[in-house]
C-alpha cells in the first residue's frame, strides 16, 4: 500500500472536512483539527472500519450480602427436593411494607430464641405486567431487609422454596446453628 503524496493528502483533507458523522453526538474533536500527513513508508494502515474505543463498563453496585451465605450439598439437595419441614412460617399477604418488616424481625427473633433452623417466608408470587406495578414491593425488598437486619449474622442462607411450600412466592430462611 502506498502513502499519499502532498497533493493527494490536501485533497483528502478537503473531502474529509465535508463528511457528516452518522451519530448525532458531536465528535470529541472538530474534524480537520489534525492535518493529514503522509504515512511512513513502512507503516501499514488499518484495513476496513475501525470501531471507536468502548467506554468503560460501569462499576457494579454492591448488594448487601449475608455473611457466608452458603450451605453444604445435603442442605441444598433437601431444599430442592422439598423434604425440609419449616419450623416456622410467616405469610406476608395483607401486610404493608413497614408491617412486613416488623413481622419478619419478630419471627426471626422468636425463631432464633427457640433454636429453629428453617423459617418459611411467604411473600407472594411476582406480579406480572407493565411497570409500575403497585404490588410486589415486599418481595422485592425482602433480601435487602434480611441482609441489613440485626439478625443477619444468624442467617446462614436464603433460598427459594420448593413448589409444595409456595415455590417462587416463598423463601426458606436457614438460620445458623447456635
Amino acid at each position: 500500500m502506498r502513502s499519499l503524496n502532498p497533493e493527494e493528502a490536501a485533497l483528502w483533507a478537503k473531502v474529509a472536512a465535508t463528511i457528516r458523522p452518522l451519530s448525532r453526538e458531536l465528535p470529541a474533536e472538530a474534524p480537520g483539527a489534525h492535518p493529514v500527513t503522509a504515512a511512513p513508508a513502512g507503516a501499514a494502515a488499518p484495513r476496513g472500519r475501525v470501531p471507536p474505543p468502548r467506554p468503560a463498563a460501569p462499576a457494579p453496585v454492591p448488594r448487601p450480602t449475608l455473611g457466608g451465605a452458603t450451605l453444604d450439598g445435603s442442605w441444598d439437595k433437601r431444599l430442592r427436593a422439598g423434604t425440609i419441614t419449616p419450623d416456622r412460617t410467616l405469610d406476608l399477604h395483607g401486610y404493608r411494607l413497614d408491617g412486613a418488616w416488623s413481622a419478619i424481625d419478630d419471627v426471626l427473633e422468636q425463631a432464633i430464641a427457640a433454636g429453629d433452623r428453617v423459617v418459611l417466608l411467604v411473600t407472594g408470587h411476582e406480579r406480572r405486567g407493565e411497570p409500575p406495578v403497585a404490588r410486589g414491593r415486599i418481595r422485592a425488598a425482602v433480601h435487602d431487609w434480611l441482609a441489613a437486619s440485626r439478625h443477619a449474622p444468624g442467617i446462614a442462607a436464603v433460598r427459594a422454596a420448593h413448589r409444595r411450600h409456595g415455590g417462587g412466592g416463598s423463601l426458606y430462611i436457614i438460620l445458623r446453628r447456635r
